[in-house]
């Protein structure tokens, strides 16, 4: 019924571009996402009042599955947001892509979650994620009939720091191994990996299929400064591990064979959903039957393309498929 049944944090995100002295002045950790209130989140957003700014449905995972979908896969994500402007512009965004989503998705209760990006000249970006409602996200809120009838099950990092939410991504990942639906996960960030891997453990469980994370996630995961040792550790845990090491490319590995996939030159002007691209697109064509070396190149191409303008989405879901069609192969 589904290629992909997704789970993880429903968030808007606003994006504004600073300099690498503004986020020293607020002691914000470059390059990474750092969990906030919503008294801090309204206080930064408050400094910087009078700047441009654009405003995208964000959240990893929603990321990943509205690139599938784009990518002409069918889709389902599992989320909460609450009855505000802010979650309805969220599942807004999903449902017109073509994206399914869980029936009790907006609680009548509380606030749906935010995320401001602040994105540097290099292109880096970091975060200040507010969860807001998506804190609450609990196993009730998985369509278990959906997630049985999916060929992958595809989860972020992100959920380990939250015990319900959690909760919910450890149910259906036991789940999603009875139903015999391919599991995969992204380690996220690595603040996830330092301060909720144990959380990050339980989700893994056993091991899952597919594994996504960047070289410095890999790196932080394996308490290493050497790649060859962190793809070692990696493979116990993951069938096939997807390392992206950014502009040169990624790393597809499965079992102790790993083979480097060339990046694609480009000037990157924003790198947030760079990853969450590049699982969709993986996962999209390992859907279509594709090898994963093949796989990966789309992947990588997917990604050069994303980081070339700002926001972790492409403007329209339609750009997916344009960009599809000019992948050369």
């Amino acid at each position: 019924m589904y290629d992909i049944y997704g789970l993880g944090n429903a968030l808007v995100d606003t994006e504004y571009q600073v300099d690498d002295s503004y986020l020293r002045s607020h002691g914000i950790d470059k390059g990474h996402m750092t969990l906030v209130d919503e008294a801090c989140l309204r206080a930064l957003l408050g400094g910087l009042s009078g700047r441009p700014a654009k405003r995208i449905s964000g959240g990893s995972a929603a990321n990943t599955v509205f690139a599938a979908q784009g990518f002409g896969r069918k889709t389902y994500y599992s989320c909460k947001v609450a009855n505000d402007s802010t979650g309805a512009h969220f599942v807004q965004d999903l449902t017109a892509a073509g994206v399914k989503v869980n029936h009790n998705v907006t609680s009548p209760h509380g606030i749906s979650g935010e995320c401001l990006i602040l994105i540097t000249p290099d292109a880096e970006r970091s975060m200040n994620t507010f969860l807001g409602i998506s804190t609450a996200l609990s196993p009730v809120d998985l369509n278990v009939n959906a997630l049985r009838a999916s060929t992958y099950f595809y989860v972020e990092g992100y959920l380990s720091s939250n015990p319900t939410s959690l909760d919910a991504a450890v149910k259906a990942r036991e789940l999603a191994e009875e139903a015999k639906v391919k599991t995969a996960i992204s380690l996220s960030d690595t603040s996830m990996v330092t301060y909720f891997r144990e959380g990050l453990e339980r989700m893994l469980g056993n091991g899952v299929d597919q594994l996504f994370c960047n070289e410095e996630e890999a790196l932080v995961w394996s308490r290493t400064d050497r790649l060859d040792i962190a793809i070692n550790e990696l493979s116990d845990i993951a069938r096939f591990c997807n390392i992206t090491l950014g502009a040169q490319g990624s790393l597809s590995v499965h079992g102790r064979h790993q083979t480097a996939v060339d990046g694609f030159p480009v000037k990157a002007i924003d790198t947030n959903g760079a990853g969450d691209i590049y699982a969709g697109a993986y996962l999209a064509m390992i859907c279509y039957g594709y090898e994963p070396k093949e796989a990966t190149r789309f992947a990588n191409y997917a990604a050069s393309r994303l980081v070339t303008h700002i926001g972790a989405r492409l403007p329209d879901v339609s750009n997916y498929h344009q960009l599809q069609q000019s992948y050369s192969g």
